[in-house]
């Protein structure tokens, strides 16, 4: 098309009869939930089961309030705010593209250092749920898993409890505020791709307060809850490609989301406040989330680090086109049905095995450009949390772990910063020079790598692993990716 109409509430009827847009009314919105870390995900899919129920007529009383703590996040809310907070999701299956203008969104809190229009916000008694996507990488846990109290961002809060400048921190200070003035908890429920990810958020709000006000720290503990939640739907990065798509439907859109037809929610029914009725749009109220997430965590996520590490090392831009690649193809197959699936438990209507099935078919579908870059970014939370947990229970049941070493060492070798064909991979990680530097030191003494107790333990001193490691790295240095990878297909690493 060659006009395109901005997106805003008063251009919704111009656009094209084939857009679906909102068939509710938005001005009667209000407020009922924070969502903290406002990306495509989010977007994509809580706020996309909302909207869904608000067209049934229901949740009008629970509409979101979009915020971000980093400095980056004033960009997606100038964005977001020019356009009503209004989004273009674009549906992308192998053989048909659709557009549908979501609005259960309806503002986004100033991006402050201080955070205090977030606390604010949230000290409104009509927020009842703060919802969370902040990244894997993003609830400040240690080595161990634990809490980590040292990080500079939590000595900050700790010691600036009304200037926080982590989440956590802004939350527990608007929590301060709701308890003092009698008005109550409200309910965190992290969206993030961590096992126990409900449990996680619990422990790092509960000891950050505690580093503060002890007696605040109980109450939290005693009042709010923190549902755990499987939350899964392929969503690829914004950029020129997806911004064309959104045109092709005469959208102008400054921040349309594509998206694959796929969407799974698995929730724990724990709402100290109340929530919307989800379960009316898909999603799942269950007391076995832990089960759903497992199979979600290490077949698919884990199987997204087989998949993009290799894929960066070869050259290869999107997960559908490593999809393509035989060789990469057949290492994926052989460590999800040979080493992953196994520690896997069956879910209602669906087994590992066809679980394994069904992801290769959302990978491959050619019509999602989702980056080996974007997939492979921060590796040193993704690797610890999707794949390293099936490591250590193979080894504790002294079973092969020779496709989870080679995927190690794929890692390992990715983080040289160099590709199979000399080409440079840019940092794509928070830890990015610390990591290259053991990748090269790894080239003279392989152990190196897997020797960075923050990212690994004790797995350097699991013996089966730490040989089978170094036999894959030194592979990888002296015949390349692909001819490791063959190697490994036939069983001969």
């Amino acid at each position: 098309m060659d006009e395109l109409t901005p997106l805003c509430n008063e251009t919704l009827p111009r656009l094209a009869d084939h857009v679906r847009i909102p068939r509710y009314d938005r001005s009667g919105l209000t407020p009922g939930i924070v969502h903290i870390g406002l990306g495509n995900f989010h977007r994509a899919h809580q706020a996309w089961y909302l909207h869904r129920l608000m067209e049934l007529g229901l949740a009008s009383d629970w509409a979101i309030i979009g915020a971000g703590v980093r400095p980056a996040d004033s960009v997606q809310r100038e964005r977001l705010k020019a356009q009503d907070c209004l989004t273009t999701l674009i549906e992308l299956q192998p053989d048909a593209v659709s557009a549908e203008i979501t609005g259960s969104m309806i503002d986004f809190v100033p991006v402050e250092p201080d955070n205090a229009a977030l606390i604010a916000q949230m000290t409104d008694p009509a927020i009842r749920i703060v919802s969370l996507t902040v990244t894997e990488g993003g609830y400040y846990r240690n080595a161990a898993g634990g809490f980590d109290e040292s990080h500079p961002d939590i000595v900050h809060d700790a010691a600036n409890p009304d200037k926080p400048r982590t989440a956590f921190g802004a939350m527990i200070a608007a929590l301060r505020v709701r308890r003092e003035a009698g008005t109550g908890p409200f309910t965190g429920l992290s969206c993030d791709n961590l096992q126990g990810n409900g449990a996680i958020l619990h422990d790092t709000m509960v000891s950050l307060a505690r580093l503060v006000d002890a007696r605040l720290a109980a109450w939290i503990d005693a009042n709010c809850t923190f549902p755990n939640s499987m939350v899964d739907c392929i969503v690829p990065a914004t950029g020129e490609k997806e911004l064309a798509l959104a045109h092709k439907f005469g959208i102008g859109d400054r921040a349309p989301v594509t998206h694959e037809h796929f969407r799974q929610w698995v929730i724990e029914d724990r709402f100290c406040r109340g929530r919307p009725d989800w379960d009316r749009v898909g999603a799942t109220f269950s007391d076995h989330v832990h089960a759903y997430e497992t199979m979600k965590i290490r077949l698919l996520n884990g199987g997204h680090q087989l998949l993009a590490n290799a894929g960066e090392l070869l050259s290869i831009e999107t997960i559908s086109e490593c999809m393509l690649d035989p060789a990469i193809r057949a290492f994926f197959r052989k460590v999800e049905d040979e080493e992953i699936a196994p520690h896997v438990s069956a879910v209602p209507g669906m087994s590992p095995a066809s679980y394994v099935e069904l992801i290769e078919k959302r990978f491959a579908n050619p019509a999602i450009v989702d980056t080996t870059r974007r997939v492979a970014f921060d590796g040193s939370s993704r690797h610890p949390g999707f794949l390293h947990p099936v490591l250590r229970e193979r080894l504790g049941r002294e079973k092969s772990v020779h496709g989870l070493a080679l995927a190690e060492a794929l890692w390992a070798r990715m983080c040289t910063g160099r590709r199979d064909d000399g080409t440079t991979i840019e940092p794509n990680d928070p830890h990015w020079e610390l990591l290259r530097k053991a990748a090269l030191e790894a080239e003279i003494r392989p152990r190196a790598w897997i020797e960075q107790e923050q990212f690994y333990g004790d797995l350097a001193g699991a013996a089966d692993f730490a040989s089978t490691f170094v036999r894959c790295f030194v592979m990888l240095q002296e015949i390349g990716t692909r001819r490791t990878l063959e190697t490994f297909a036939k069983g001969t690493i």
